[in-house]
Parts: C-alpha cells; structure tokens; sequence
C-alpha cells in the first residue's frame, strides 16, 4: 500500500484544547525562565528585557496567528508545522523543513534534561565540599532520560499528557511562591528606574539569543495536531491562550527580579529566584526540575509525531526507513520506533552533556520554521484564493511582520549560524528535489501569489501573458457586449466577480467587417474605456473586437486562452427584463457556448438603482443538484466587492413538504464544511404550498433583495427559453446560473 500521502489517515483522537494550552506553556516556561531571566535583567536592564520579550512576542505572536488560521482552514493531521509546511509549500520543502525541524524538536529534549540537573545544584555543591568530588551531571541526566524514554516508549502520550498536568500544578505553585516572596533589596541606584532606559545596549543581542528559545514554546501544542479532536478550536485556542499567559507571567518575572536582587547577584546567582521566592531553597529547584520535566515531555511527545509523519509520507530516500518509522502500535497507534529513534538522539546528546553549540542551531532552526509559517499565512492572503477560507483570520500585515522579524533577527542573534542554517536548509531541499522530481516545490503555495500579480499586471499593462493552473477552481469571467462602458450593468457583474478572487475580461463588440478603419475605431473605443475603468476603479481587463455578429464573436472568443493565460471557463450573458427580445441572441448562442465547456450566467437587470443593502439571496431547487456549489461560491466571491459590504448572504432552498428538516441539515453541512460567512438565521427553507409555484415564492420573498442568484438547467432552454428568464419583473437584479459540473465547496490548502 502506498504511502504517499497523508491526507487519508485516520488516527484516534484522544486530546481536546486542554493538552495544547498545556504543552505549550510548560514549554514556554522552561529552563531559560529560571535560569537566565535573572542574567538577563542583570546585563541589560528591566526595560531592556522586557525589550526582548516584546521583541521575541513579535515574532512568536503573529506565528501562533499564523497558525491559528492555517489550522482553521483545513483539517490539520498528524505532524503539527510540519502538516502545515509541506501542505502548503509542497512536501519536498516540507520535507526540508520538516527535518530540521524534528532534530531541534529530539536535541531539545537532551537540551531540557541537562537543564533539569541545575535543579541538583546544590547536591553537586554538598558532595564537593563534603567529599571532594566532582560529580558530572551525566549522574542525574542519564537516569533522568533513561526515565523519561521508559515513560514515553511504554505507556505513550497519554501517560505524557497526564504527567503534564502534574507538572504544571508543580511550576505554577512554585511560580506563585516567588511572586509572593521578598528581600531586603532596595532599588537605590538608577540601574531600574523607568527613566534610566537600557543598559548595556551592545549586549542587546546576546541576551536576545539566550533568551529566545524560551518563546520557542508556543508551537510545541501543534505537535500533537493527529491526537485532537477538533485541531481547528484546540489549537488556535490552546496556542494562543499560552502566549499570551507566557507572556504575562514573563513581565511580571522580569519587574520582580528587577526590585528584588541587586545586578551583581542577578549576574552571578544562577538560581537568584531561590533566594527571593518562600521557601525558595525547595521550591525554586522542584520548579526548575518541573519546568524541564515539563520541556522534555513537551519535546518527546511532538518529535515523534513529525519523524511519524514524514516517514508516512514517504520523506526518506529509503522505502525501508520509511515503513519502519510509519510503524505504529495497534493497540494505542503510538509511533513507536519512531519515538525509539527520538530517544536514542537524545541519549546520545545527554551522554556528551554540552549542547550550548547546538541550542543555537536550534534556535535558527525554530526561526526557520516560525518563519514559514508566516511566509504561509502571508501569501494565502495575497493569493486570495477563494479555497483558502479559515473561520480564524489574521491580517497579512502581521504575517509579514512575522516572517520578515524572523528572517532579521537570525542574523542579528548570529550571522554566521544564521547563514550555514539556511546553506543546510538549501542542500537538503536541493536533495529532495531531485530525489523527489513528481512532487510539487514551493510553486505549490506561490501559485495564488503569481496568479495575483500576474492579475495586476495584465490589467496595468494589458499585454502580459502568464500561466496560471486552474486548479483548484477560482473563476475567470468573460462577457463579450455591444453596450458602451457606461451604460453597461454586466460590466457591475464582471466587476464584483473579478475584484478580489476571480479575473474579469470585458469585451466591447464592434459590428462589422475588419478593415483599418474599424480597426482604428475599436482602438480609440479600448482606450475611452482603459480610461473610464480608472475612475470607477475596476480591476477588469478589456478588450474590443470586430466581427459582423454576435454569434460570430463568440465563437472567436470562447476558443482563444485567456488573458491571464489560464482559459476563461465562464460566460455572462446579459438582457434587459423589460425588453423581452433580449432573450433571443441568448437563446441562439447558448449551445455554442456550451460546447466550449463554460459555465454559463445570465444577468437579467433592471433599469432601478441597485439596493446593495437588501444583500444576495440564493435560491436552490431541486433540480439545482449540479448549480448549487456555484451558486453559493458565486455568492461569497461577488460579497467580497465593496458595494455589498452592507448587504447580507442569504440562502434559500426550495423543497416538498415533509423535507424539511433533512434538507435544513443538508444545506447547513453545505455551508458549514464551506465556512462560509453566512449566518444560521439566514439559511432558510421553504416548502411550497398548494397552488403556489416556485417563481412566486422567489418574487414574493426576493422583493427587497439587491441581487437573486437562481440556477437554471440547460435542457430548457431548448423548449422554452423565455419561461426561464421571465416572470421576475418585480424584484431586481437577477443572476441565472449554469454550472457545467459540480463545483466544490470545501476548503482546500493552495
């Protein structure tokens, strides 16, 4: 079986929100908090830390967003950022990333367990006044570690979680206990008055480095993604309600440290939080040693999940190690061997006791990835794909904020480090793409990106010509009208399909035999309307065209590519409601469109001021089975247009009595799995009463609407076209579509 791809496993899912709040803040504070928060005050200053820690919240913040919004979008599985990486910028760089991502991930644990010997300090101490003898901290952290793989290779995750909760009552009590104590300590001096600012500057950066890999907490709940229930409310909730907690408690550390030890024992007393909590010869160790137990936990249970989850995806060259760290246990679908590997790299680096060589790696490589998980969030918003629909919404303003911190702040902690990371980053992807050729690179995530440039030039420039896939479906509108631009009410409709999601190709129809002199008419025409399309702000491309006939016209028309260099897969239609011959050169034309695979709208207008207020009303029939999916996409893309900022989606579906509860249901899963913002009370369902027919029920309720989406099948238009269009004189604008297949309506990551 092959094992190419994750997006069909099925894991059990144990965990709600409560374990990824949990997992993140007992990683966010670990070790650095009660180890280096004191050096940090001591160097720089109250201000100066509390610098940093706005300045890492810079970063780790719009991430946890970032996150938050992916994970909305689509079902997270197994992997956590690594899910969300490869799914979003191809599995190869996912791959890449996913890697580097893992070794931090398996060295953090042996980082945490070396950390949690500081907690024997004074152990060590005692033996080396008593006995002369300098113990190596392997004496706590081989065991501790040998514990910890026990713990994690027999009784898994839920076991983790469970110790996790008992660790965190520990760290918080021992938190509350130092925030509760007192020195004799006076602030005298200078050193932390608000207006003396920060000192030490030029050490700004060296204490950003030590400090960041406390903030590196807030992903460490996304690990556990494949265990959750609901991944879209646990890990935006959990996530962020950790950050912003750490946070908190992070000032209030810093502003206690500050008034109540002087710079010198700050600098000097490693464990200065002891001699300032109540009972802080104890508690302040067993917070420590919590703190850790809580990091390694943390580490230990997320690492597995993405070598797990890379291995299912097929990441390594060999078969063999793919199969063998895909393996699970059956009885509890624990990753097992690949949890064995993660605990056999952590031995190895707890056994050589020093990895203040490789934290710093780490830190480049936790930069790397909050890095792209920003870069994601940013471009799904410049790509504006309407696919890419999260009911958590950041803003690309914070995203790119995110990413660009990242990127500046690996070289401003270590250039050098900063720049063999990225060197390494390239090499592995480099390998995979040429190990891996069939599958996607980042072209798969900046796919939106070049589609929305690419739209931005072809309407500045008007001759650009660049490929876009469309796949998955995004519209690309084309209407071809002898009306002037201004007086044409299709070009409105171009204009809101076209104005964030879609592209828009108008095309002024001029009459006639192509000879110079039409040619030069035509050319004068485009620029009168190049022009006009500037003060009403139009993101429409137009063109001009001379052919004797409508018919003729369309017939050139539906057979060339289209501008953007993606084909053009939807045709507008358009007559007036109050001349009924508009009908017949709809009529006539509507199988050779057809036969150009389109989808198919019509756009009956009246002559009234559009009251955008009244909102978009949807109508769906039974016999709408293939429209509707359109209906409702065409709805959301045309809500995103300025004018019906005011105006409320509403949806109606038509259906025999005794229906009505499983076609209620039916259509709420429709727009709910769609995330579509449209509110319950505006999902209605109607049943028809006797005598009554379907076109009075829509002019009775869609009197007030600004705009009524109704499907239409095509056979009927070959028996009696007018019965289709006409009998809705007494409401507004109406939209008739025709979908040429079933359009989804699921999110999707791009």
């Amino acid at each position: 079986m092959s094992k190419n791809s994750q997006d069909n496993i099925t894991w059990p899912k144990k965990f709600g929100t409560g374990p990824v709040f949990i997992t993140a803040i007992c990683t966010i504070l670990g070790a650095i908090l009660f180890l280096r928060f004191g050096y940090a005050v001591g160097t720089i200053g109250f201000w100066g830390v509390i610098m940093v820690i706005i300045l890492g919240h810079m970063v780790t913040i719009p991430t946890a967003v970032s996150l938050a919004e992916i994970a909305t979008n689509k079902k997270v599985e197994g992997g956590g950022e690594y899910f969300m990486i490869s799914r979003s910028f191809g599995l190869n760089i996912g791959a890449t990333v996913g890697i580097l991502l893992y070794l931090s991930k398996a060295i953090s644990v042996a980082f945490y367990v070396i950390a949690f010997t500081e907690a024997f300090e004074p152990l060590f101490d005692w033996v080396k006044m008593n006995y002369e003898l300098e113990l190596p901290r392997q004496v706590i952290s081989l065991p501790a570690m040998a514990i910890l793989a026990v713990l994690i290779l027999l009784r898994g995750a839920n076991v983790g979680i469970k110790a996790l909760y008992v660790v965190a009552v520990i760290l918080f009590i021992s938190l509350a206990l130092f925030f509760m104590g007192d020195t004799d300590f006076h602030t005298n001096g200078d050193f932390f008055e608000i207006p003396s600012g920060m000192k030490n500057s030029a050490e700004f950066f060296t204490v950003f480095a030590i400090i960041f890999p406390a903030f590196t907490g807030i992903t460490a709940g996304v690990g556990l993604s494949g265990d959750l229930k609901d991944p879209s409310r646990a890990i935006p909730l959990g996530t962020l309600l950790a950050t912003f907690i750490g946070m908190i408690i992070y000032i209030g550390v810093v502003r206690k440290l500050s008034i109540s030890a002087s710079p010198d024992d700050l600098l000097n007393k490693q464990l200065i939080m002891g001699e300032i909590a109540l009972g802080g010869a104890f508690i302040i160790p067993l917070g420590l040693a919590a703190s850790t137990i809580s990091s390694s936990l943390g580490s230990i249970l997320v690492a597995p999940r993405i070598l797990h989850a890379m291995a299912h995806d097929g990441a390594f060259p060999l078969g063999s190690l793919n199969r063998f760290l895909d393996y699970q246990d059956p009885k509890n679908n624990e990753p097992v061997n690949a949890s064995f590997v993660t605990v056999i790299i952590a031995f190895v680096f707890v056994a050589l006791g020093n990895v203040n060589a490789v934290a710093r790696i780490i830190s480049m490589f936790f930069m790397m990835t909050y890095g792209a998980l920003n870069l994601i969030s940013f471009l799904n918003h410049f790509g504006a794909h309407p696919s890419y629909r999260p009911s958590f919404k950041s803003r690309w303003y914070v995203s790119l904020v995110g990413f660009v911190l990242s990127v500046w702040l690996m070289f401003k902690m270590d250039a050098a480090y900063a720049f063999w990371s990225l060197v390494m980053l390239a090499l592995v992807y480099f390998y995979n793409e040429r190990y891996r050729k069939e599958r996607q690179g980042m072209a798969a995530l900046f796919r939106g990106a070049f589609f929305q440039i690419n739209r931005i030039l072809q309407v500045f420039l008007q001759n650009a010509r660049r490929s876009v896939s469309r796949d998955p479906w995004r519209p690309s509108v084309i209407c071809v009208s002898s009306t002037l631009l201004s007086k044409s009410k299709a070009l409105e409709v171009v204009s809101w399909i076209s104005y964030r999601y879609g592209f828009g190709t108008y095309i002024y129809l001029k009459k006639g035999y192509f000879s110079r002199a039409n040619k030069e008419e035509s050319e004068l025409i485009l620029q009168h309307m190049i022009q006009k399309s500037k003060t009403i702000k139009s993101k429409v491309y137009f063109q001009t065209l001379v052919s004797p006939s409508y018919t003729t016209a369309i017939a050139q028309v539906i057979q060339l590519p289209g501008i953007t260099g993606m084909p053009n897969n939807m045709f507008l239609f358009e007559f007036d409601k109050e001349k009924r011959e508009g009908i017949k050169p709809i009529a006539e034309n509507f199988n050779l469109v057809k036969a150009g695979d389109f989808d198919i709208c019509v756009f009956g207008y009246s002559n009234q001021r559009i009251h955008y207020e009244g909102g978009i009303q949807i109508w769906i029939k039974s016999t709408d089975d293939k429209n509707s999916g359109l209906m409702i996409l065409l709805g959301f893309i045309i809500s995103a247009h300025p004018d019906w900022k005011k105006g409320p989606i509403s949806v109606f579906e038509i259906c025999k009595k005794g229906e009505t509860e499983q076609t209620q249901e039916k259509l709420r899963r429709l727009i709910g799995e769609g995330q579509f913002p449209i509110s319950i009370k505006n999902i209605n369902i109607v049943t028809l009463e006797e005598n009554q027919t379907i076109r009075d029920v829509i002019c009775e309720r869609a009197a007030d609407a600004g705009l009524t989406i109704l499907g239409f099948r095509a056979e009927r238009i070959k028996h009696d076209s007018e019965s289709v269009f006409y009998g809705y004189e007494s409401i507004g604008d109406v939209l008739f579509v025709n979908s040429r297949e079933e359009k989804s309506t699921e999110t999707e990551y791009i």
